[in-house]
């Protein structure tokens, strides 16, 4: 990890992200505009925005980021695994899906499991990222959540939707790193809102950061 972050480097690492309900058309044109001005590495738009941002950012090296079975992780896997192939087909290259929660608090690590593995594989050649929603779980569900996540062939792990009781913290990102050890990457999300709390995720382990704060974020770091 750089000890020194500069705005290039941690503007590589920033999904520029607008998840709310009653974002506007205009709002995620703004969106791909700044991600495209600050070289963020994608923007993160619900999947209606996916056409959309494909258009916007066609030529350029942002990437579109949509996410899947958001923000409750509770649809059906058949319904998740639609969503995602659909995602894809109109431009996404990467999807961030919330695990099945229930089934989680349940035990039922099988259950989880498979709906990621499935999810992969409607994803193809996308990247998939795996929210596992550290809010509602404890350490050790943290951790067989991580492992499932692990098995079912999954690129990343992610802390939060931002939409549950509570975001993201460095102790969780330092688990997260503990179990996943060099076989996945980490993206930590919600409530990372100034450069100092980017940072600290980084330099916990994280290698990616959700935040609808990308700009404010990289205008408060040096060239």
């Amino acid at each position: 990890m750089p000890k020194e972050w500069t705005k290039a480097s941690i503007a590589k690492t920033i999904d520029h992200t607008v998840l709310k309900t009653v974002a506007t058309e205009q709002q995620v044109r703004e969106l791909c505009v700044e991600a495209k001005a600050n070289s963020f590495a994608s923007v993160c738009v619900n999947p209606f925005w996916v056409p959309l941002c494909a258009r916007e950012l066609s030529g350029s090296k942002v990437m579109v980021c949509t996410v899947i079975g958001f923000p409750l992780g509770a649809n059906a896997t058949a319904i998740k695994v639609e969503e995602t192939a659909l995602a894809v087909r109109q431009g996404a290259h990467e999807v961030d899906m919330v695990i099945n929660l229930g089934a989680a608090k349940s035990g039922d690590w099988k259950t989880v499991e498979e709906d990621i593995r499935e999810v992969i594989k409607a994803a193809g050649k996308a990247t998939v990222k795996v929210i596992i929603e550290n809010c509602y779980l404890t350490d050790s569900e943290k951790t067989k959540a991580c492992e499932a996540a692990m098995k079912a062939g999954a690129h990343f792990v992610m802390t939060s939707t931002g939409f549950g009781t509570g975001g993201t913290d460095a102790d969780d990102v330092k688990l997260m790193r503990k179990v996943v050890g060099d076989k996945l990457k980490i993206k930590a999300s919600g409530g990372i809102r100034s450069y100092h709390d980017a940072i600290q995720m980084l330099d916990a382990g994280a290698d990616r950061i959700g935040a609808s704060s990308g700009v404010t974020i990289v205008a408060e770091l040096p060239e």
